[in-house]
């Protein structure tokens, strides 16, 4: 349906911004039935939220009046988790309220404080600030809340999540007993509803979250991977995608500075957001982005909140989210304004049954996808410099004089494939990655890793680990080239025995192999240096096992390293047993 009903700067700034008609969530806050009254919305992030509560507040703020009185204190207060969200805010609600003549007043972290005093005693309509700052600006008492007539909490529960309750309530007891409260919230938790009980009167829920909860234009896919193939699946999304704008969410400030460094030591151009950066930093950050500067950003789920970059169409989950909600309020940072989007979740195979049952519990549809392969994304390279080369362009005089001169002394074959050389230069190299699929399970108590052709004359050798141990191929491949400086494609067939693992190596390598093991080993040592590897003969076949199925039958999936993982960061690896 149409706007309607509106105040007449309110609708000419929507039409002039393309506004045809409302989303879902504005929709709903306009209905008769919310007039006047306080409400709790759940609605997912980028539905239009912003423009639904400056459409809820108009009719009260404006009545029958086309402009705003002369500015004092504030009419109405939103309170936003982050800078970043405070600021889109504003910007939101200045250009709705411009017609209007609506002076907004931002005062958030990382601004001087004495300018934002001297903002509010000039006079405001409405104060769009972060809990934090808001807090400090009343108990020096520069913010006056008296005739607050709204106060908006946005996105409430990750305000919560990041420990402004009290904050919260503090400004909130300020408030007087008539206003009345939006509380918009992608979830509903327990404190979010005690919150709105404390504070809300005859509150009315809205929720546009559907059975689908989903975001609409997000199409979900998982990959599962070797868990010591996660950053080089990342590498293979990114480039066989080659989004506007990427973004990439990791669980802790470590894991964000060891893949944003992973990123650009590939050539990617990439910036980090965590806990560790500072307001300046973030700032070049989100501007680089903007600008195209750079166009991966690998952050944390609590640096990443408030973010909004129009150009973001890829989301990839480094690490598994912890549940459904995560999931949802990572990947709706894509998928915005009737755009598409893709959200790729990176599964480490052992985590895939329980990543299963997240999706299924959230009702997400998610595409389980191989990774990339090299061969698919440059097919993709291809396909896309194809379609950027035929595309009609302009060219100046300038242009066309060096061209002439290229076909003077080069054929047109020569120049394009000079042109193709050119274009490959400046893409980061895909990888390789182990093949998790071919690895079978033989019936006679060894596990066998598949035979590939080039092994006929091979040399054993045995590690003192074996199913005991929770041994597996999966994790045993990426030690093995680690302690023997050899690639994946030069270890064969891998036995796991219940107290020792075999494994076969070129006799072409074997000599070098063998060197490499003793300078990588530290006898004793409880890592993997430890773990002592050395020549063989070829082992025995084990005759079968009984079945008993009990809770130590090692051979299940998902079995862990018995040493501690210090190359890789916390969650992108086997844990220790």
């Amino acid at each position: 349906m149409p706007f309607s009903h509106l105040p007449p700067p309110l609708a000419a700034a929507l039409a002039e911004q393309g506004y045809s008609a409302p989303t879902p969530v504005q929709a709903a806050v306009l209905e008769p039935d919310a007039l006047g009254r306080d409400l709790v919305v759940s609605a997912q992030t980028g539905s239009g939220k912003t423009v639904a509560f400056g459409l809820a507040m108009a009719r009260d703020l404006l009545g029958d009046a086309e402009t705003l009185p002369r500015a004092g204190a504030p009419l109405a207060l939103v309170i936003a988790p982050t800078r970043e969200l405070a600021l889109q805010v504003s910007r939101e609600l200045t250009w709705l309220y411009a017609g209007a003549q609506a002076r907004i007043v931002t005062c958030v972290g990382g601004m001087d404080p004495s300018k934002e005093r001297r903002a509010l005693a000039q006079g405001a309509h409405i104060v769009v600030g972060t809990p934090g700052r808001l807090r400090d600006h009343l108990e020096r008492g520069a913010l006056i809340l008296t005739g607050l007539r709204f106060v908006v909490l946005d996105e409430a529960d990750e305000m919560l999540d990041m420990g402004f309750r009290d904050d919260l309530e503090e400004i909130l007891d300020a408030t007087p007993d008539g206003r009345r409260t939006l509380l918009f919230s992608a979830t509903m938790p327990r404190p979010i509803v005690a919150l709105a009980k404390r504070y809300q009167r005859d509150a009315l829920r809205i929720s546009t979250v559907g059975d689908d909860r989903g975001h609409g234009d997000i199409a979900y896919q998982a990959v599962a991977v070797s868990p010591a193939d996660i950053e080089h699946a990342v590498i293979n999304l990114l480039r066989f995608h080659e989004a506007e704008t990427a973004m990439l969410f990791c669980a802790t400030r470590d894991n964000v500075r060891h893949m944003h460094a992973a990123l650009v030591e590939r050539g990617f151009a990439a910036v980090a957001l965590s806990g560790e950066h500072s307001q300046n930093e973030r700032n070049y950050a989100l501007q680089a982005l903007r600008d195209k500067r750079a166009r991966v950003c690998v952050a944390t789920d609590v640096a990443a909140r408030g973010i909004d970059v129009a150009s973001l169409s890829l989301v990839i989950h480094v690490e598994v989210p912890r549940d459904a909600e995560v999931l949802q309020h990572r990947s709706g940072r894509t998928g915005r304004a009737g755009k598409k989007g893709t959200a790729v979740i990176v599964v480490p195979y052992p985590r895939r049954r329980r990543v299963e049952m997240m999706l299924k519990s959230a009702r997400i549809a998610a595409e389980w996808v191989e990774v990339p392969s090299a061969a698919a994304i440059r097919a993709q390279d291809s396909e896309r410099l194809l379609t950027t080369l035929m595309a009609p362009v302009e060219s100046s005089e300038e242009e066309r004089a060096l061209a002439a001169r290229l076909l003077e002394s080069k054929s047109a074959e020569e120049i394009a494939v000079a042109l193709v050389r050119a274009h490959a230069a400046r893409l980061p190299e895909p990888e390789e990655l182990i093949d998790i699929s071919t690895r079978d399970r033989g019936t006679a108590g060894v596990s066998t890793a598949h035979h590939r052709p080039g092994f006929d004359d091979v040399v054993w050798f045995r590690m003192d680990i074996g199913r005991r141990q929770n041994a597996d191929p999966r994790w045993i491949l990426p030690l093995l080239c680690r302690r023997g400086h050899i690639t994946r494609g030069e270890i064969g067939a891998i036995r796991i025995a219940p107290g020792e693992t075999y494994f076969q190596v070129p006799r072409a390598v074997a000599g070098r192999f063998s060197d490499a093991l003793k300078r990588t080993a530290t006898p004793g040592a409880e890592d993997e240096s430890g773990i002592r590897i050395e020549p063989s003969p070829e082992p025995p076949r084990a005759p079968p096992r009984k079945q008993h199925g009990g809770a130590n039958d090692a051979r299940r999936p998902g079995g862990k390293p018995p040493f501690r993982r210090h190359d890789k960061p916390k969650g992108q690896g086997p844990r220790p047993a």
